[in-house]
Formats: C-alpha cells, sequence, structure tokens
C-alpha cells in the first residue's frame, strides 16, 4: 500500500514543529500526536518520525528551542528587573514553549541539544543576579527572582491576572511588583 502523501516537504522539520507549538498552545501538550501532525503538514504518517524519532523527541526539540529563544530575550536585558520583564515578555510571546519548557518529564533529559540551551538561560539568569549587590546567598536570590518571574508569567498565561492586571500592560505590572519588592540598590 503507497500513501498518497509524499514525504518531501520543503522544510519537514520547521512545518511540525510549528504545528505541534499551535496545537500545544490551544489544546496543551498532551494532544500531541506525531500521526495528526504529519497529516497537518501533508505527509506520509512516518516522516516526523525522521526528524523526532518520536513524540519525546519532538517535545525535546521544542523545549531546546524555547530555551535557546529564552536565552536570546534575557541577554539583552542591563539587569535583574528587566531579565524578569524578560522572563514575562518571552512567555507570553512563547506560550507553547514555556509550557514544553518547565515540565521536565515531557523531555530527555540528556539531550546534548537541551542541555546547552538550558545551560546558556540559565547562565543569562545568573547573570541578572550578579547585577544586584553583593548578596550573602546568590543562589537563593537567584531561586526568589525566579519563582517571581516565573510565577507571574504562568500565573498571566493561565489568564488568572486578567482582573488584577485589567488592562494594563503585564510588563509594567511586573516592573511595578518587583519595584515594591525590592530597593533599587538590591536590598
Amino acid at each position: 500500500m503507497t500513501s498518497d502523501r509524499p514525504y518531501h516537504h520543503g522544510d519537514l522539520r520547521r512545518a511540525v514543529l510549528t504545528a505541534a507549538l499551535d496545537v500545544i498552545r490551544t489544546e496543551g501538550p498532551a494532544a500531541l500526536s506525531l500521526r495528526d501532525l504529519a497529516r497537518r503538514a501533508g505527509v506520509s504518517h512516518a516522516a516526523p518520525a525522521h526528524h523526532f524519532k518520536d513524540r519525546t523527541g519532538l517535545l525535546t526539540a521544542i523545549a531546546a528551542e524555547g530555551y535557546t529563544l529564552f536565552a536570546d530575550a534575557l541577554a539583552g536585558a542591563p539587569d535583574l528587573r528587566e531579565r524578569g520583564v524578560a522572563y514575562v515578555r518571552f512567555a507570553a510571546a512563547h506560550p507553547a514553549h514555556f509550557q514544553v519548557m518547565f515540565q521536565p518529564d515531557l523531555c530527555r533529559d540528556d539531550d546534548p541539544d537541551l542541555l546547552a540551551a538550558k545551560d546558556r538561560a540559565t547562565a543569562e539568569l545568573r547573570a541578572g543576579v550578579a547585577t544586584l549587590a553583593p548578596t550573602d546567598a546568590p543562589r537563593l536570590t537567584g531561586i526568589a527572582a525566579w519563582s517571581l518571574a516565573h510565577g507571574f508569567a504562568t500565573l498571566l498565561l493561565s489568564g488568572n491576572l486578567d482582573a488584577a492586571v485589567g488592562g494594563r500592560d503585564p510588563e509594567e505590572v511586573f516592573r511595578s511588583l518587583t519595584g515594591l519588592l525590592f530597593t533599587p540598590d538590591g536590598g
């Protein structure tokens, strides 16, 4: 039996990633199926496996891409507050990546591309902590900052801040929030 759908595609890897991100954004990662993504891309059901092997491989590629985009977003921020703003901005702009990146059970934790991208993003986050006045607990400071930005971004994406934020720019709300909690000198 032959398939009416060809394997060859201009950029099948990108087409499958884009379709997967659309599914995740609207239905969540549990709704992903390589067969469905192949149908959406107009290729044989086996074609995506040539690029991703399986569903976990696809989710790992999404997470690796997400961490790369995330590190790029953080890199231009001059200080910890603005890295937090970049964190929130990234989550709002890339909600599907964001969902997958922070669910380690979805990915292959030993994937070299994922590990390299995570290491780069972690280094960018730590560089933000280093912009604070010297602290006796840089690791705990980093965890506190990460918790604040990640919590705000997660609540924003889930719609739990709609009433609190109202029509205001979420990035400005986040800046105001950090201003309430931290003084300019990091204290």
